[in-house]
């Protein structure tokens, strides 16, 4: 009886629930639509001002002066200056090395003997030549006496032989005076290639030696700089006095040191290998009071270096990182992103000095972006500026 009964109740059990289900149908709740995404960005505000350019470059630092020292004469080191090892300092006329003067002695003492003789020499052809002018006189002989009879060719002959003796004598004090290798300048030592005991001849290199009254720095100059410069340019016209910038080189050999000095000379061909003008930055007196306390240049040394630039008056100087592909940037219009052409008309490793396509009060948003397209809602960080509703567009593309 229960199992004819199930299939009734089960129909009327379902029965029952969909009529509940038509009597109370379900209500959606409708909300405010979701904010718009927000894109939270750093922005510069543009702003005209002048503007100092500083050209980067860089260097090897090496002597306006280098010699390299070489004997004039033979023989055995037995002396040298303390100071004379690389890296040692030098006056000016200072005695850096010795050699052993004992020959050279004996040759001074041989040729001044040789002079007093043939000083002698002469004196006795003088007195005979007086002698056989009295003599021609005294024999009655009418006229002058003829060259032969007054010895006038052994006179000449004695002559020649005192100037040849007096020019043996000064080279023999010279070739003494030159065991004795002083310096031509004050300096230092760059590299010593001698030492005691040994045997030097004219063509032994004893060691290389520079000036240390000036240093210098060849700098290379990009194209797009040299309109910015004011270089020193040589001409055939006289009285032309040629502009010397001012540079700044930079050294961080043991910690970051800054020496000042000036560009006083501009090459006058292009670089076969980099094709780039070169100019020449010179550093006076740079050992000298500029250098207590401080960690000296040494030559060799690569720098960076900061040529002073001429001044742009309404200049737009924005960052490098703003830039995106080195043609765009992007601005904060009504509280969206723009994005705008630019022309860059000079440009350094940090920041680019802008031609056009940015104003004074323009917005530069300065935060990476990435891919985004224009009319991006965005929020400026410190601004409550408004949210405005995205406007279709297609992505800009990556900064460069």
């Amino acid at each position: 009886m229960i199992k004819r009964l199930l299939p009734f109740f089960v129909i009327g059990l379902l029965g029952f629930a969909s009529w509940q289900i038509t009597q109370n149908p379900p209500q959606a709740q409708r909300g405010a639509p979701p904010e718009p995404k927000r894109i939270s960005v750093e922005v510069l505000p543009i702003e005209m001002d002048s503007f100092h350019i500083q050209v980067r470059s860089y260097g090897r630092i090496e002597p306006r002066t280098q010699s390299t020292l070489l004997p004039q004469v033979a023989g055995e080191v037995v002396w040298l200056n303390p100071d004379f090892r690389a890296g040692g300092f030098f006056e000016a006329g200072e005695e850096l090395i010795r050699l052993d003067e004992r020959d050279y002695e004996a040759d001074l003492a041989q040729a001044e003997a040789t002079l007093m003789s043939a000083r002698q020499a002469l004196a006795e052809e003088v007195a005979r030549s007086a002698q056989a002018a009295a003599d021609w006189k005294r024999l009655g002989n009418a006229g002058e006496a003829p060259p032969l009879v007054l010895r006038k060719p052994q006179l000449s002959a004695a002559q020649a032989t005192l100037a040849s003796a007096e020019a043996a004598v000064k080279q023999a004090r010279l070739n003494l005076e030159r065991t004795h290798i002083r310096a031509p300048y004050a300096g230092r030592v760059l590299e010593k290639s001698v030492d005691l005991g040994q045997i030097v001849s004219s063509g032994t290199t004893l060691g290389s030696i520079y000036a240390v009254d000036v240093l210098q720095v060849r700098l290379p100059l990009q194209n797009r700089d040299l309109g910015y410069l004011e270089l020193p340019e040589e001409y055939r016209v006289k009285g032309v006095t040629p502009v010397q910038p001012k540079v700044a080189i930079h050294s961080d050999l043991i910690r970051p040191e800054t020496w000042q000095g000036k560009v006083v000379q501009t090459e006058g061909a292009i670089d076969e290998d980099s094709r780039q003008l070169h100019v020449l930055a010179q550093i006076e007196d740079p050992y000298g009071e500029k250098a207590v306390d401080r960690i000296p240049l040494k030559v060799g040394q690569y720098v960076t270096a900061a040529i002073e630039g001429v001044q742009v008056e309404d200049a737009i100087v924005i960052p490098n990182k703003a830039i995106y592909q080195g043609s765009y940037v992007y601005v904060v219009e009504e509280g969206v992103l723009q994005r705008r052409e630019i022309d860059v008309a000079w440009q350094d490793d940090t920041q680019a000095l802008i031609e056009k396509g940015l104003k004074t009060g323009d917005r530069l948003v300065l935060t990476s972006l990435g891919q985004v397209v224009s009319g991006t809602p965005v929020r400026v960080q410190g601004d409550s500026a408004r949210v405005a509703k995205p406007t279709e567009g297609q992505p800009d593309g990556d900064r460069s």
